[in-house]
């Protein structure tokens, strides 16, 4: 039976080209699926026992009589008995066995010899089962052959030639079954071969990034020294320059010193004339030296300046193996704005310039600080946002409930969006996203509105948690929010929801998005009127100091904007002035 099973499956299952199917399983008594895998297949535990019970024991002696029998060393073919080595004496000294054939157990359990089949028949007792019934799988005697198995459809064939065909199918199997392994094993082989493959190119990609590491590193420490050894240069150059004044000015102290003392001694004993005159003209000349200007404390301050426009501007592209350089920052531009204290919003233009909106309308400035072109002078500009068409929407500031569409000619076009107005929403932030989605912010109800430019009214409100939108950035990668109240910079996601939270004890924030992702963000602090500007990363991690304690003047409103020019520079507007900064 189960060499029937066997072949069935070596013809079917084991070629590589069958597909799994459904399987009748005599010994499971049920249909089984086959899987992709031979290991798969369901295990039969009573078969499974069985088997490990043959491979684990010798069979015992079926002709003792005791009830503890002693292990099989032999087996007779003619007689079917497993005999010990006490009944394989007997049996062999008895002449009428002198012709059977008797087997070693070592041959039958390491399948050298096969065991035929000598069983009496159940029904029979006193018959052997000679015959083998094909159809209905089982060994029968001659008798049972004549009165169950003559119907048609059944056929009949000498046991002894259906084991020879079972042993012939076993070897054929065997064979197979050797080649198979054989091919496995080989391919078991080939895997450990690719793998020792894989393993010495995985370690020489180690080797190479250690070596590599090593030669950047020391690169890097080149790099390291040297900017050290500029920093300090530069600061022995700053030295030299404070000690030079220092010096000076001890020179002038001493000989002030030494004047007062020839004339102070010199009242001390009487004067002759020419003692007279030598002492008037001591006189005059301490008269001159204290007449001088007092030290001027703008040198040492100017030296200080200069110091502290150096900023080291780390490298962040990945190209770059360089820790970075020293820079330093200059003002570009200082312009007084056409309107003092009407500043309301500033934002970069699609062709480059930097737009101040106001209370005279739009004014655009060049990076060097000219300005090129006033627009909207009627309109009282609140916020302003640029389309990727070149097309602007205007908020007005005093119809605030007003939002407009405007031409990259300055026309306005007949759109409407029904946004809040100031009474009802109060002030906030405006931006457009990559996707020309237009987000407005209101800060009394902490709310963002959100429009497409076909106008109308808004198609989804994000609310604002334990922030108020003023002024609102859009990350041009990814579509997600920057706001600011001024006390903190946030991101967010499209759902209001908080990512990054970023601010300074001390200071108001005010930020921009630039056109990489990355971010700046201006720290004021508005008592002392300083401004320290930053370099972020995206997700508000801290790349650089750009400009420290830059002195503005002070602003009542504390009302700032900031953004970057595509060329770099960066522009800081306050209510009365715009800053532009060569970095």
């Amino acid at each position: 039976m189960f060499s029937h099973i066997l072949q069935r499956l070596s013809g079917k299952y084991l070629s590589n080209s069958a597909k799994p199917t459904n399987y009748n399983m005599p010994c499971m008594r049920e249909e089984t699926p086959l899987p992709s895998r031979v290991g798969e297949l369901k295990t039969n535990v009573p078969l499974t026992s069985l088997v490990d019970e043959v491979k684990t024991k010798s069979p015992t002696c079926t002709v003792c009589k005791m009830d503890e029998k002693p292990l099989a060393v032999s087996y007779c073919q003619d007689c079917g008995k497993y005999m010990c080595k006490s009944c394989d004496s007997k049996h062999s000294s008895w002449a009428p066995f002198s012709t059977h054939t008797v087997v070693a157990m070592s041959k039958i359990l390491s399948g050298k010899v096969p065991i035929k089949r000598r069983r009496k028949c159940k029904k029979h007792p006193n018959d052997d089962e000679e015959c083998f019934c094909t159809g209905c799988r089982e060994y029968v005697c001659l008798r049972c052959v004549m009165l169950r198995h003559s119907q048609a459809g059944h056929q009949i064939e000498e046991a002894a030639i259906h084991e020879e065909k079972l042993m012939e199918n076993i070897k054929e199997l065997q064979e197979r079954a050797k080649s198979k392994k054989t091919t496995i094993e080989n391919y078991i082989d080939f895997i450990e071969t690719q793998r020792n493959e894989i393993t010495n190119m995985m370690r020489q990609l180690n080797n190479d990034i250690d070596k590599t590491y090593k030669e950047c590193m020391k690169l890097l420490s080149d790099r390291r020294e040297a900017l050290k050894c500029h920093v300090k240069r530069l600061s022995e150059k700053f030295e030299k320059e404070l000690q030079t004044m220092e010096e000076e000015s001890r020179q002038t102290v001493n000989h002030v010193n030494a004047m007062e003392e020839l004339v102070t001694n010199g009242m001390k004993v009487p004067l002759e004339k020419d003692a007279l005159f030598a002492h008037d003209t001591l006189c005059e000349n301490l008269k001159s030296l204290l007449g001088r200007d007092d030290p001027d404390d703008q040198s040492p301050r100017g030296v200080t300046e200069r110091a502290q426009k150096i900023s080291f501007r780390r490298y962040v592209k990945v190209n770059e193996l360089s820790l970075g350089e020293l820079k330093s920052w200059d003002v570009k531009a200082d312009i007084e704005l056409p309107t003092t204290r009407s500043m309301e919003c500033m934002t970069l233009a699609p062709d480059g310039k930097m737009a101040v909106g106001s209370d005279d309308g739009i004014h655009l400035y060049s990076p060097d600080g000219e300005l090129q072109q006033t627009v909207l002078n009627d309109v009282s500009v609140d916020n302003i946002g640029f389309l990727s068409d070149g097309r602007s929407v205007v908020r007005d500031v005093l119809v605030y409930k007003e939002m407009s569409l405007y031409t990259p000619q300055w026309e306005k076009l007949d759109v409407t969006f029904e946004t809040m107005s100031y009474d009802d929403g109060g002030i906030g932030g405006l931006t457009v996203d990559r996707d020309d989605n237009i987000y407005v912010g209101h800060n009394k109800t902490d709310k963002i509105q959100v429009f497409t430019p076909q106008g109308g009214k808004a198609v989804r409100e994000i609310m604002c948690d334990d922030y108020s939108p003023w002024q609102l950035f859009s990350f041009p990668s990814t579509g997600k929010l920057m706001v600011t109240d001024d006390t903190a910079v946030v991101c967010i996601d499209g759902n209001g929801k908080k990512e990054n939270v970023l601010g300074k004890e001390g200071t108001t924030a005010w930020p921009a998005v630039c056109r990489d992702d990355s971010v700046i963000v201006a720290w004021v602090k508005d008592e002392q009127g300083l401004v320290s500007i930053d370099r972020y990363t995206k997700d508000l991690e801290h790349v650089r100091n750009i400009i420290t304690d830059f002195k503005t003047q002070i602003s009542e409103i504390g009302w700032y904007y900031l953004q970057e020019f595509e060329s770099g520079e960066i522009a800081f507007c306050t209510p009365d002035r715009l800053y532009i900064f060569d970095v």
